[in-house]
């Protein structure tokens, strides 16, 4: 039985883009106000008073646009992940879409899957353009991530997101697809109910059984279905709620960190939830040299992983500068006590 989900025709990626808010909040600041002495990351980014997943998904899906160079009328689905969405009823993707100059003639719909959204966003883009249905869609994942006050997850939800433009495989593609699979089971390690403000998480549940258990069998199921190897692979990205977890799954795939490095966000901006690989895979293609191959796995709680392999082509070398480069966004920050950040994130709801 075929496991591997590849489409009648071959796509890549024409544009991508990812931004992250300007303002940081340093572990240690955090850990002041809670008395931690001990942290998972270094820092994170907080969006601003009049920032949210949705302006996130917008300031992406713009950059996306800048180095695809195509009229947006062309986009014919606009889909947006997150868990972190502003309104409960009413569609996010459609702002989006309007904002970038895509409507009427377009699809849109928000997807969820805790921290997987925007590449179950992405495996819907794949079919849709590998299918023919349309020329271009445009898959974006984006979060300003909940922690409830005191609670370990404050330490590392943080805020960005990154936009992907699909379209068939060409030479102006940056890079493309040559397989992908997705890998769920329902495992409950973490959840927010309706009407809660934070999430909660089921401790020995996020670990081994959830996490590992699903990146890992992705990865690995991936590589043998298209008969490559770690050895194949230039640079991996990996889910990464702190900085440990992606690290510790390269050990059991026997991928050295240098690999995993360029991609790994998480210790300066935080976890972006439905954004963290997404922004990662960014990162890495503005560094990334033709013909490289990354392998991108993605996990979201609940529980499932996607994994993608893709290719490096020349065009990345003429539109990497087309738009802002992820670190631009990364290294450009402002400091911001923890009273801010409790205004910042309404921390006085509980």
């Amino acid at each position: 039985m075929r496991k591997l989900l590849k489409p009648i025709k071959d796509v890549g990626i024409v544009g991508y883009g990812a931004y992250v808010p300007r303002y940081r909040i340093k572990a240690e600041e955090i850990g002041r106000v809670w008395g931690v002495s001990s942290f998972p990351i270094e820092e994170k980014a907080v969006p601003g008073l009049d920032e949210d997943a949705l302006t996130i998904g917008i300031e992406a899906a713009r950059n996306a646009l800048k180095r695809a160079g195509i009229d947006p009328k062309l986009i014919k689905a606009v889909w947006f992940g997150s868990e972190s969405k502003p309104y409960a009823v009413k569609p996010t993707g459609t702002v989006i879409a309007e904002a970038i100059g895509a409507t009427p003639d377009v699809s849109t719909a928000d997807f969820e899957f805790a921290c997987k959204a925007g590449t179950e966003a992405l495996q819907t883009t794949i079919g849709f353009v590998g299918s023919g249905m349309a020329e271009y869609a445009m898959a974006i994942g984006a979060d300003t991530a909940q922690g409830r006050p005191g609670d370990h997850l404050e330490f590392t939800a943080g805020a960005g997101g990154a936009a992907f433009i699909v379209s068939e495989k060409s030479s102006e593609t940056v890079a493309y697809f040559e397989g992908s699979y997705s890998y769920v089971t329902d495992t409950p390690d973490f959840w927010r109910r309706q009407h809660e403000h934070y999430p909660r998480h089921g401790n020995r549940f996020t670990g081994e059984p959830a996490y590992f258990h699903h990146i890992v069998n992705a990865a690995k199921t991936l590589m043998e279905e298209l008969g490559l190897t770690v050895n194949d692979f230039d640079y991996a990205v990996f889910h990464q709620p702190n900085v440990k977890f992606p690290l510790t799954v390269g050990k059991i795939l026997g991928i050295p960190r240098e690999k995993i490095l360029p991609g790994l966000l998480t210790g300066i901006i935080g976890n972006t939830y439905s954004g963290a690989t997404m922004v990662g895979v960014s990162a890495v293609l503005d560094i990334a040299k033709p013909g490289d191959r990354i392998l991108w796995v993605s996990f979201g709680s609940g529980a499932g992983s996607d994994a993608f392999s893709i290719v490096v082509q020349d065009a990345i070398e003429e539109k990497r500068d087309l738009a802002p480069k992820t670190m631009d966004y990364v290294n450009r920050k402002k400091y911001i006590d923890y009273a801010l950040y409790a205004k910042a994130r309404r921390k006085y709801i509980m």
